[in-house]
């Protein structure tokens, strides 16, 4: 006896059609985590978050305790006539230190030794009413190599008179400029980019301040700016 068998299915077969859709578009498998592993997850942020609340605790009092500058910036204000006052006997002379009336703050005020540039030398830093800077240095030990150093190798371009005194006036003509004064044994030198008027407000108070100083007296061996 022989076996009927049914044929295969061919292409224009409805139900091979259906039976090949059904095993190619399954229904997507969703993983599913273990309840314990969800909650060692929801642990771990929960930590993370205790502690970074802590931390924002801790700092909280220093940052409420150091409160931020003002919008001006802050100023120190250096008392450059004690400072000096400190400095006369190492310098061998008594430092200027230029009464400008508060107007001008001072944010540094410090006797060099000369260990780089083998010039000893007063050195006082000023900020002036316009928000700019202007350094001043006095020595009795000038040399034409300090000075160029001072100036910024500027060339000289004229002269300027403040406190009764021609001072010579270097420029280099890209905002930084200076006032060389050689007076009463001494030398000062005002470097910076504030404009000249507030130059000659500082330079008067400096000649005014070396007036009322006792005149140093220079050793023949030391060379002083032309």
């Amino acid at each position: 006896m022989q076996e009927k068998s049914s044929p295969a299915p061919g292409p224009s077969d409805p139900a091979g059609k259906d039976g090949a859709s059904g095993s190619g578009a399954q229904a997507p498998v969703k993983p599913v985590i273990p309840a314990a592993a969800a909650k060692r997850a929801n642990a771990s942020v929960i930590g993370m978050i205790i502690a970074l609340v802590i931390s924002i605790a801790a700092f909280l009092p220093i940052i409420l305790m150091n409160p931020s500058p003002k919008s001006d910036g802050y100023k120190p204000n250096i008392d450059v006539t004690a400072v000096a006052r400190n400095a006369t006997d190492v310098a061998g002379f008594t430092p200027v230190a230029p009464d400008t009336g508060n107007t001008f703050t001072s944010n540094y005020a410090r006797w060099e030794s000369g260990s780089g540039s083998g010039v000893p030398a007063w050195e006082a830093g000023y900020l002036t009413p316009k928000q700019s800077f202007i350094a001043l240095v006095q020595t009795r030990q000038a040399n034409p190599t300090w000075l160029l150093q001072q100036t910024k190798s500027a060339p000289v371009t004229g002269s300027r008179s403040a406190g009764g005194r021609d001072w010579e006036l270097r420029d280099t003509g890209k905002g930084e400029k200076s006032m060389v004064l050689a007076y009463r044994g001494t030398t000062v030198v005002l470097t910076g980019p504030a404009q000249l008027d507030e130059f000659s407000v500082l330079a008067a108070a400096v000649v005014k301040s070396l007036d009322s100083n006792p005149a140093v007296t220079i050793s023949p061996s030391a060379s002083t700016a032309p």
